[in-house]
């Protein structure tokens, strides 16, 4: 195995005759002129302030309170209070002199009901927001939807009921209206993948329904149809006074073949188009689901004895809606997979047996963090962007999110530079083998409720003391880093050496 893992490797690492691992090389370098330096946060995790204002639950807030959901038993009810400390938040911002911060609107805040009559302190509060970091030279960039469903709305059947592409509609409709003049870049949703499979199929996140192979599949069709409604609705009303750009970010994990083998390499691609080509084909290439998808789910529907395939349909209408529905491609990228064919008995119904593949990780290789999905492998970010330029006609691409968790929140944080350095250094490679990359963004600004983890995981620049009322920020070595980093535009020789050698 550990002879398979070396060939696998070998273009993007460097190993010693003995086949001891050593690190990837640094390459030095500047990112184009105007590159988007950002960091972001999403609203359940850092705002608090839960049923304050007017503010109605959110799937989140009713998730958080079913026991055994959370792995320390805590809430998002307090988070980072940024709903009162947000003025804090953006000089921390201003401290790492990025040029974008990244956050997400709270539907049920604007809109208490999910649909009908707004909510003008929520509104207010979002306004604030903008206008502080307007005045601190720091563009926002907006997620319309980071998992915070109205509760409301989940109980008339959430993502698994079709009007929720109009409730959504309206919902984005009115966010432009009120932020849009200040706006430059929206993303309609974060990371639908998670919504779907680990909201609606695996169950371990909110809303916590566990019917993978039917509602998994049903809520992506209706968060693409909500996507696709609200990038024509700005397109039709608000692009051309207020000039902003609509995209959406999807989570993809780089799928390395086990080896050489047809049938593995296979298996890989079958794997990133199940997790992002199942977002990304209907939107940068025809309209609709990958084939293989199609094909597959079908084949296996019809074994089960279904009347109709597990994958939705699209119409002709919705098809031709979605296709070049984003102005760019967000990307969350955190870690990668080793993947191997392995056939399923076709009466099975769960998305995971759907692609006839598995997928692991290389314990003994590749350096661990807080999470355990989460393993250490900066080249899978430069072969993920790589792939996304040859299957979707190189679109701008931002890095929406990449950051790595630890237990302890120390100040000297030295393993998360260490993560930094060499995956930043792999999006310039990227950039360098021709990828439109337009952006990078620092998960997370600060300590945050890292969902079902609690506060056990801590992905932040920032050391956010959460036992204190005031909740004060304390900023971590890797803030310090990232802000040179972005000082310099890229990688030069005394960067590198500085602080951020090999740990």
């Amino acid at each position: 195995m550990r002879a398979v893992l070396i060939l696998c490797f070998l273009s993007c690492f460097g190993y010693l005759s003995q086949g001891e691992f050593i690190e990837d090389t640094i390459t030095y370098g500047s990112f184009p002129p105007g590159f988007i330096w950002a960091a972001a946060t999403a609203s359940y995790q850092v705002e608090g302030a839960w049923n304050v204002d007017g503010r109605t639950p959110s799937i989140w807030d009713t998730f958080v309170r079913t026991p055994g959901t959370i792995a320390d038993q805590s809430t998002g009810d307090d988070a980072c209070l940024s709903y009162y400390f947000y003025e804090q938040d953006v000089a921390l911002l201003k401290s790492m002199g990025v040029s974008h911060y990244r956050f997400s609107i709270s539907w049920s805040r604007v809109i208490p009901n999910g649909v009908g009559a707004s909510n003008p302190l929520g509104i207010q509060y979002y306004k604030n927001l903008i206008a502080a970091l307007k005045a601190a030279g720091i563009k926002p960039m907006v997620t319309l939807y980071h998992w915070d469903l109205p509760q409301v709305l989940e109980d008339q059947g959430g993502w698994q009921n079709p009007n929720i592409a109009t409730w959504f509609e309206a919902y984005a409709d009115l966010c432009f209206e009120q932020f849009g003049a200040d706006v430059e870049y929206w993303i309609t949703f974060n990371e639908p993948w998670c919504q779907s499979y680990l909201g609606y199929g695996s169950g371990s996140k909110a809303p916590g329904i566990k019917e993978s192979g039917t509602q998994d599949y049903i809520a992506t069709h209706n968060q693409l149809r909500s996507h696709a409604k609200a990038y024509r609705l700005y397109e039709l009303k608000y692009k051309q006074t207020q000039k902003g750009k609509v995209g959406i970010t999807l989570n993809i994990s780089w799928a390395e073949p086990e080896d050489n083998s047809t049938t593995n390499a296979a298996a890989a691609e079958r794997s990133l188009q199940f997790a992002g080509g199942w977002f990304a084909n209907p939107i940068w290439v025809n309209g609709d689901y990958p084939q293989v998808m199609i094909d597959l789910i079908g084949r296996k529907s019809t074994a089960a004895g279904l009347p109709q395939s597990r994958l939705p349909v699209f119409t002709e209408a919705e098809k031709t809606e979605l296709k070049g529905s984003a102005d760019f491609f967000g990307l969350n990228f955190y870690s990668s997979e080793i993947v191997r064919e392995q056939l399923f008995d076709d009466t099975l119904v769960d998305y995971t047996t759907d692609k006839d593949a598995i997928a692991y990780q290389d314990k003994e290789n590749w350096y661990g963090t807080a999470s355990t999905w989460l393993r250490i492998t900066p080249w899978g970010i430069r072969r993920m962007l790589n792939w996304i330029k040859d299957r979707y006609n190189n679109p701008d691409v931002i890095i929406t999110e990449n950051g790595m968790s630890d237990r302890n929140g120390y100040l000297d944080d030295s393993m998360r530079i260490y993560f930094y350095k060499y995956y930043i250094n792999n999006v310039l490679k990227a950039v360098q083998d021709g990828v439109n990359v337009i952006g990078y963004t620092a998960w997370s600004l600060m300590d945050n409720f890292e969902w079902e983890r609690g506060y056990l995981e801590r992905f932040g620049m920032h050391y956010v003391n959460f036992t204190d009322p005031a909740k004060p920020r304390i900023p971590k070595a890797s803030a310090n880093y990232y802000a040179r980093l972005i000082q310099k535009n890229g990688f030069v020789p005394e960067e590198i050496c500085d602080s951020a050698t090999v740990y």
